[in-house]
């Protein structure tokens, strides 16, 4: 445990937070009031001007997680104040780790106790932890140390109420009861952050658990594998179902071996079996920080020692080498072009993030680490210096790294801190970003992001050089020789040493361009830029997995462009934007073809500040407003359309494809444009009826988006739902133009002719597919519809589907009058009080139909696998639509997935099965948002891009497709257990 320095709250000498507002101050002080009665320090606190009162006051201001803490358990306040803070934390990690002993009886206790016990204990020391951190008493490795002693303490407790549960049933025989895990043989090694003693705030935390069958506990070992498999299925329930009291840590057990097909705890021997025979290097580098926290810890020593070969190898192959390559590949796709966002960065996967500094010395670890024993440490601050003693590292990269890790560690706890949630995304909102700058004692959130800025880009710079190093460290390229008619055959070897499969292809086709056979490269000074570049690009193409396949997409996109030298120079001089081509060419085939059909979406990545921006509505409108500002006539405007649309549809993926921003960003993103998009066409078609026809007296139009263009979730191939709703001066007849129309005739020509603009094809392309079969009766029905015609079919003849399809319609053009009344339809349609057997009878059809009918195409049919995404619709909608009768207020119409199931599950939902499905629906998210970008068509593993595999493990952050498709596998079912459950409660 950390020293016990006799450190107290009361110390606190100057207030290095403040609250974001008067008036969260207020309602913090007004908690803190509450909370003294009948607790005499918090009154004394409370009648002093001490400087702790007012850092209360501030950090229950900004954190709702702390606040709703000390109103509902004042005492763990009460008590923290009669302690140091060393005593109290001790005392909390000792009575978490005797939490499974049944005084004085000695017998097991039941589940539930346990369960309640490290909830409690957990929160009193999360509260405490928190406040302390908040008040820089502790900095960030006393925070780290802390909570990781607790969590040890914890599994370590839950471990032996398994095993003595198990004793007393007669599974086990163990050798002291008393000391449940001594000679057990179970290790249980601590992963990642935990077994370097460096947990995050609100982590969850990552087992692997195998056992010895000779340690002889076992009493019938031919049921062994499932005893301790029932075992472990209780602990996670144990430490990770939410309760009233809360929960203890999300647990994670999938970095065991092939966690697809083993079970959840499997034999020592047949562990180190398949490390030795068929361990990857990701697993490699997941040892490096393994250490045993619960059950025979001799035991576990005694694993990782005889793992050490497998993890340190004394001589590295250069297969091993390329492996390492491709890990930080994977986690990070390029070294970075332009600025970086701080609006919704991911702080730990993001670029510049904790997992680069991580990855940075976990790489020179698994390359030294076997020559070098003392390269072994787990803690990253340690390895860092250890890296520069032994010259790995110069001194100044080890000192900024440091720094940068524990500030960005900081703004990863104060992330945490708010709401308690595993989240490492900053927000993007201005007013919840500043409450994270004053949580870190910035004055404002300007100082803070620009701070943020420099760090990322400090440990992004030193990540980059770690490539740089390591390729100066390589041979030389070799010969590149592309002049004559004939193959040079030391250019054909080292093209091939580059990880070219075809070398003679790649040979002929880079003399083409040589040869000025492309428009790009008909000038000599553009020829003898792209003479300059080749090696460079060969060799970052090379790197990249299936390099044929990504050079010859390079090829067609400079066969189009009709120039190159500006391009070809840039390329030169900014190796950042050569790997953002470079992963375009080899993970998207979908963005590369865009590339080629239409070069001058590319000018965008030409913006340094790109990634910086996230693409918001009020980033896009201007750009769009702008550019069609100019045009002189309805088929210029269409065309202008179509043009900034396509670029900025590249530019949200490109930004996707990069990891500037995350799936649900991007779907968020996808809809903004199309909603801006519709609503400039929705004008220029209003405008060119009107030139012709004239206006309709009291007309007005209101077009409304459904699916997942009303819940803002498009993606980047999707089509868009649309309704038009119209109204007017019931004693008008017809129009009052040249060509006057009646009504009827007049609003359906606005809307085909909407429908023309958005879908039909131009040499520009087309904006959407459109689909209008949501409107009242389908494709039996007018394509236009009266608002109060659309009103009376909701209210008296929709049936449960479109109802269903209601909670998502959101108006995104047209008159802001009737957008107004039909809101007010909507919300009065879905707060209707319904017959909940008869919608779950109709929910339950709907879903038995859609598998008959639409079966999936194995499991990367999110969509249609059974416990994906309809199904996780089905329950938000379903929800939704029973909310009332339930006493519960729906959402408004529109809401998206995500916010609707937060909404309604919190009321509705067991806690676990909301967790779950959220969990499930961000993943499915993130994944097929990537695949959608970068291909047409589904997701075959077998015959996907490479880079496209990396992109789609990096999506989830998994090591590689086995561990996601077992998660996959995993979440699905119990998203379909928890589709029936929560249509049936």
């Amino acid at each position: 445990m950390p020293e016990a320095i006799e450190r107290r709250l009361s110390d606190i000498g100057t207030v290095p937070i403040r609250a974001a507002s008067q008036a969260d101050a207020k309602a913090a002080l007004s908690i803190l009031k509450d909370a003294s009665r009948g607790h005499e320090r918090i009154a004394d606190l409370i009648a002093s001007d001490a400087p702790l009162k007012n850092f209360l006051v501030a950090a229950f201001a900004l954190s709702p997680f702390l606040r709703e803490t000390v109103g509902s358990r004042p005492a763990i306040l009460e008590a923290l104040l009669g302690e140091s803070l060393p005593d109290f934390l001790n005392r909390r990690i000792e009575t978490a780790r005797a939490a499974w002993r049944a005084e004085p009886s000695g017998a097991a206790l039941p589940d539930a106790e346990i369960m309640s016990r490290l909830r409690r204990t957990k929160r009193e020391l999360a509260f405490a932890v928190a406040l302390a951190d908040l008040a820089r008493l502790f900095d960030g490795r006393e925070t780290t140390r802390w909570l990781s002693d607790f969590a040890e303490a914890a599994v370590s407790a839950a471990i032996d109420h398994l095993l003595i549960g198990a004793h007393e049933s007669g599974k086990f025989a163990l050798k002291d009861p008393a000391a449940p895990s001594a000679g057990s043989g179970v290790v249980v090694l601590g992963m990642g952050k935990l077994g370097a003693g460096e947990l995050n705030y609100s982590s969850d935390i990552d087992l692997v658990v195998f056992y010895d069958p000779q340690s002889g506990i076992v009493i019938d070992r031919d049921q062994a594998s499932e005893t301790f498999a029932r075992l472990l299925r209780r602990l996670i329930r144990i430490l990770q179902e939410r309760t009233g009291d809360g929960y203890v840590f999300r647990t994670d057990l999938r970095l065991r071996p092939d966690p697809g097909s083993t079970p959840l705890a499997i034999p020592v021997e047949a562990a180190m079996l398949y490390y030795e025979g068929r361990g990857q290097n990701w697993e490699r580098a997941a040892f490096i920080k393994a250490r045993p926290i619960a059950g025979d810890l001799e035991a576990g020593e005694r694993f990782l020692k005889d793992l050490t070969p497998f993890v340190f190898r004394k001589y590295l192959d250069y297969a091993a080498i390329a492996d390492i390559h491709s890990i930080k590949r994977q986690i990070h796709a390029h070294k970075g072009h332009g600025e970086i966002a701080v609006k919704g960065h991911n702080i730990k996967l993001g670029r510049g993030g904790i997992r680069e500094i991580e990855f940075f010395v976990q790489t020179q670890q698994l390359i030294a680490g076997g020559r070098m024993p003392a390269l072994r440490r787990r803690e990253t601050e340690a390895m860092l210096g250890l890296l520069a003693d032994t010259g790995w590292i110069d001194r100044p990269t080890a000192d900024e790294l440091i720094g940068a890790y524990w500030f960005l560690r900081d703004v990863e706890h104060r992330i945490q801190m708010v709401h308690d949630e595993q989240t490492h995304v900053l927000p993007e909102t201005e007013g919840e970003l500043k409450r994270i700058a004053y949580m870190l004692g910035f004055e404002d959130s300007a100082s803070f992001s620009k701070e943020l800025s420099r760090v990322l880009r400090t440990v992004e710079r030193r990540y980059a050089q770690l490539f740089e190093q390591e390729a100066k460290l390589s041979a030389e390229t070799g010969n590149l020789v592309f002049t004559g008619q004939q193959d040079d055959p030391d250019t054909l070897e080292t093209l091939n040493k580059l990880g070219f499969q075809r070398p003679s292809d790649i040979a002929r086709t880079i003399r083409t361009w040589h040869y000025g056979r492309y428009r790009a490269t008909q000038s000599v000074e553009a020829r003898e830029r792209l003479t300059e570049l080749t090696p460079e690009l060969l060799r970052v193409f090379g790197e990249s997995r299936r390099a044929d396949e990504a050079l010859l997409r390079f090829d067609h996109f400079i066969s189009g462009l009709p120039a190159g030298i500006q391009l070809f120079s840039l390329l030169g001089n900014n190796p950042g934007l050569l790997s953002l081509i470079v992963n375009t060419m080899s993970s998207a085939p979908r963005l590369a073809e865009i590339i080629a059909a239409k070069p001058h979406v590319f000018d965008g990545m030409l913006d340094p500040g790109l990634l910086a921006e996230l693409p918001t509505r009020d980033y896009l409108a201007p750009r769009i407003a702008n550019f069609v500002a100019g045009a002189r006539h309805y088929e210029e405007v269409l065309d202008r359309l179509r043009i900034i649309a396509a670029e900025q549809r590249f530019l949200i993926g490109i930004r996707l494809l990069t990891g500037a921003i995350t799936g649900l960003q991007a779907g968020r993103a996808f809809t903004d444009l199309a909603d801006l998009i519709i609503a400039a066409a929705l004008d220029a078609v209003l405008e060119e009826v009107r030139s012709a026809h004239g206006r309709f007296p009291g007309g007005r139009v209101a077009v409304v988006g459904m699916g997942k263009l009303g819940s803002h979730e498009l993606t980047a191939g999707s089509d868009v739902d649309l309704i038009l709703l119209y109204d007017y001066d019931d004693e008008a007849s017809q129009s009052d133009g040249a060509k006057p129309l009646d009504p009827v005739r007049y609003f359906t020509r606005v809307t085909q002719r909407l429908i023309a603009a958005l879908s039909a094809p131009t040499a520009e392309g087309i904006l959407y597919d459109v689909d209008m079969r949501l409107r009242p009766s389908g494709n039996k029905g007018p394509v236009a519809t009266r608002v109060t015609a659309f009103a009376k079919y909701q209210r008296n003849e929709a049936w449960t589907w479109e109802h269903l399809a209601l909670t998502r319609a959101r108006c995104i053009g047209g008159d802001q009058s009737l957008i107004g009344e039909a809101e007010t339809i909507f919300a009065e349609v879905l707060s209707e009080r319904r017959d909940v057997a008869k919608i779950r009878k109709d929910v339950e059809e709907m879903r038995a139909l859609i598998d008959k009918e639409k079966p999936p195409n194995g499991i990367w049919d999110f969509k249609l696998i059974p416990g994906g995404l309809v199904d996780i619709e089905f329950i938000a909608q379903f929800l939704a639509l029973v909310a009332p009768t339930k006493g519960v207020a729906p959402p408004p119409a529109g809401t998206h997935t995500l916010e609707s199931l937060k909404t309604l599950g919190a009321a509705m939902m067991n806690a676990n099965d909301l967790d779950t499905a959220i969990e499930a629906l961000t993943l499915f998210t993130e994944v097929s948002q990537i695949v959608r970008l970068c291909i047409d068509g589904d997701f075959n593993p077998d015959e996907a891009p490479a880079g496209l595999v990396d992109l789609v493990c990096q999506a989830g952050d998994y090591p590689d497709l086995t561990h996601l498709e077992a998660d996959i596998r995993r979440l699905s079912k119990a998203v379909r257990r928890i589709f029936h459950s929560a249509i049936a409660a």
